[in-house]
C-alpha cells in the first residue's frame, strides 16, 4: 500500500505563511482526489481543501481566499500554500488522498501522519 509523507509544518507568527507538501510514495496506479484535513485538539478532523484529479479545488469557508492548494499528477505530490495564518488556524494537518494500487484493485483512502502548525500572536 501507500505511504502519504507529509512535511512543511511548524511555528510561525499572525500573518505569516506557510505551505505544506505531501509526497505519495509506494508508486500506486492512480491517485484520485487529494485533500487537506486539519484537526483541532478534542475535535474531528475536518476537510479544508480537495482538489482533483483534473484540477478543480474546494476550500472551506474558514480558509477560502488564504490558502491554496495545488497538485502535481507527474509527481503525485499536493501541497497547501497558506498566507495572513491567525491563531485559530493552530491545528494538525493531514493529508489525504484516495487512491488505487492497480487497475483491477479497490479504490481506498490513504493519509498521511500528520503535521502541526502552530500560529503564535
Amino acid at each position: 500500500q501507500v505511504q502519504l509523507v507529509e512535511s512543511g509544518g511548524g511555528l510561525v507568527q499572525v500573518g505569516g505563511s506557510l505551505t505544506l507538501s505531501c509526497a505519495v510514495s509506494g508508486n500506486p496506479f492512480n491517485v484520485n482526489t487529494m485533500a487537506w484535513y486539519r484537526q483541532f485538539p478534542g475535535k474531528q478532523r475536518e476537510r479544508i481543501s480537495l482538489v482533483t484529479k483534473n484540477g478543480d479545488t474546494n476550500y472551506a469557508d474558514a480558509v477560502k481566499g488564504r490558502f491554496t492548494i495545488s497538485r502535481d499528477n507527474a509527481k503525485s505530490t499536493v501541497h497547501l500554500q497558506m498566507n495572513s495564518l491567525k491563531p485559530g488556524d493552530t491545528a494538525v494537518y493531514y493529508c489525504y488522498a484516495l487512491v488505487r494500487d492497480g487497475p483491477w484493485t479497490q479504490e481506498y483512502t490513504a493519509w498521511g501522519q500528520g503535521t502541526q502548525v502552530t500560529v503564535s500572536s
